[in-house]
């Protein structure tokens, strides 16, 4: 259940909008999970490295430099750079479209179908591409219904699903919790997915995930503005 506030129990009309709202953008979370997911997988199998996973990426940089390993450590330097970059960029690129979906899902579209066409031999800028287009992807849906949601990373909200399992287990029965495991189970849906396309097609899988973008973006018109503000980052 999505947190409601009190005062919409006396609203009708409200609560019955907040629902419908809370349900629209928890499929949009799941939808875009599923893109993230897959898109990561694929990134992940072709390259070597990940796409949206930056802890992954930040655990490998130690790594790399406990190891002493310059060349490593410098890729990964530049893709975690390269995701801030794209999270930054996906915030402008958003109040630039008036915070609507589409501009922000054709642009990171665009991005993937261009690193499908990168030649295989130069995967470096295909990787950085298709990271900036994850970075993007977060500035698409923060919130639903003022619950946090993340879309290429799911440690939060296994970590918010699991505190909300320890006070449910002692008789706290708050709201919210449950819906963590959307995007948890959007994403690893999508890097099934992924992962069987790669096999398929190798890095110009990237071409589904981008098309899938498009398509997510078109529908994102059927959705109020007016709830899309309520979803994106102020």
């Amino acid at each position: 259940m999505l947190p409601t506030s009190p005062k919409n129990h006396s609203h009708p009309g409200l609560r019955h909008t907040q629902k419908w709202r809370g349900r629209i953008g928890l499929c949009l979370v799941a939808s875009l999970s599923v893109l993230a997911g897959m898109t990561d997988a694929i990134g992940f199998m072709a390259t070597g490295d990940f796409v949206s996973f930056m802890s992954g990426n930040t655990t490998r940089l130690a790594v790399a430099i406990s190891d002493g390993d310059l060349g490593l450590t410098l890729r990964l330097l530049i893709l975690v750079a390269t995701f801030i970059a794209g999270n930054a960029l996906g915030i402008v690129v958003s109040r630039i479209g008036g915070r609507r979906a589409l501009p922000l899902l054709l642009c990171i579209a665009t991005l993937l179908c261009a690193a499908a066409t990168w030649p295989f031999e130069a995967q470096l800028p295909a990787l950085l591409a298709a990271i900036i287009a994850m970075g993007m992807l977060n500035a698409a849906v923060e919130e639903v219904n003022g619950l946090p949601v993340g879309l290429t990373y799911v440690t939060g909200a296994l970590s918010r699903f699991g505190r909300g399992l320890g006070r449910w287990m002692l008789g706290e029965r708050r709201n919210g919790w449950r819906v963590q495991l959307i995007p948890w189970t959007g994403m690893f849906a999508g890097a099934v997915l992924g992962a069987l396309l790669e096999h398929q097609l190798g890095i110009k899988a990237l071409f589904v995930s981008g098309l899938f973008a498009a398509i997510l973006g078109v529908a994102s018109l059927k959705i109020p503005h007016r709830w899309q503000l309520g979803y994106m980052p102020r």
